[in-house]
């Protein structure tokens, strides 16, 4: 598994609407249009549109319809037809604070992370003690790379429920983008205490300790989020990575490969490869790579830096031309080779 679960219908969803004065007007004859009930989308659509129809139920009850109904779209990825549901629902009941977190998500989906905050917000006015709402304000926050204010909802969603394993992964995330990495991997480390098959903690504290340069400690959490999920991009990726770097060329070259073939229309996988091949000496396979990385990325600094290494390495004077390109987009390129083992 890649993480507790943060999809917009089910435990919340239920916990929320089931204390609702609408939810025993509507149980009789709902089918699966009930918040605590664990359908497919296309049924709950089936059986909450019946209720809307209906017109047997109470203004209340039908908002409730409207937000499950709504739920079940944006999980089918027809987010229109989903806004259009939890609109309708909020205009019948504006104190409806779970179909104001779902509408909040929706558009955090559509990248709309102001119009999320502001529904998140409204939420939590609502329902203090919602914290999941305060979780998913805080991703909005830190897509907008506001990380305190992320920080803090993070916090606020820990203090409301200590054992939520995505809000420690979630703060983990925004104290490493404010370069506070050694609280980072604490909270990474809770996440994953509390979750062991948490593969995005497991690779976010690996990227953790390859910034701090300990990479066997980075191949260790690659290596457990591969056994628990074996074609995890992310983890391939990470773990080719910290292996070339620390000298494992011939496993990091397998791995390396296995990112290759998951996304071969991907430019980084290649220019990773090439690192490798680079590193183990093989340099009309480097050069071939990193080609291809320019191909999908023709401004790609790690790759014209790389090609032209291996150039120079084969004695063909061009290389200097791509070290040249390199450095006119990265200014401290050559330093960070250096700092990778490659002169």
């Amino acid at each position: 598994m890649r993480g507790p679960s943060r999809l917009i219908g089910g435990i919340v969803f239920g916990a929320m609407l089931m204390a609702a004065p609408a939810f025993a007007q509507i149980q009789a004859g709902a089918g699966t249009c009930l918040p605590e009930v664990q359908a497919s989308p296309d049924a709950q659509i089936k059986d909450c549109t019946a209720v809307i129809r209906g017109g047997q139920s109470g203004t209340e009850a039908l908002s409730v319809a409207l937000a499950i109904r709504g739920s079940a779209y944006a999980g089918k990825g027809d987010l229109d037809l989903a806004i259009k549901d939890l609109d309708e629902s909020i205009r019948l009941n504006p104190k409806a604070a779970i179909a104001y977190t779902v509408r909040g998500s929706i558009h955090s989906r559509r990248k709309e992370y102001d119009a999320a905050i502001a529904d998140y917000s409204e939420a939590i006015k609502l329902a203090p003690l919602l914290a999941n709402a305060y979780n998913d304000r805080g991703i909005a926050y830190a897509t907008k790379g506001d990380f305190d204010r992320a920080i803090a909802d993070y916090t606020q969603a820990i203090k409301l429920n200590p054992r939520a394993a995505g809000a420690y992964n979630n703060r983990g995330i925004a104290l490493a983008g404010k370069g506070e990495i050694d609280k980072a991997i604490a909270d990474y480390s809770e996440a994953i205490r509390l979750f062991p098959a948490y593969v995005n903690a497991l690779n976010n504290r690996g990227g953790a300790y390859v910034s701090k340069g300990d990479y066997v400690r980075a191949i260790a959490d690659y290596s457990e989020a591969i056994k628990l999920q074996p074609a995890d991009f992310t983890a391939l990726t990470g773990r080719c990575w910290a292996r070339a770097l620390v000298g494992q060329l011939q496993p990091a070259l397998t791995d390396c490969d296995e990112v290759v073939r998951l996304k071969p229309n991907d430019g980084d996988a290649f220019a990773l490869r090439g690192f490798a091949y680079l590193k183990l000496a093989k340099y009309d396979n480097a050069i071939d790579d990193y080609g291809m990385a320019l191909w999908f990325s023709p401004k790609h600094a790690l790759a014209l830096y790389g090609r032209g290494i291996a150039r120079l390495k084969k004695g063909d004077q061009g290389g200097n031309e791509d070290i040249a390109a390199a450095k006119a987009l990265r200014r401290d390129i050559a330093e960070l080779f250096v700092k990778y083992g490659v002169h």
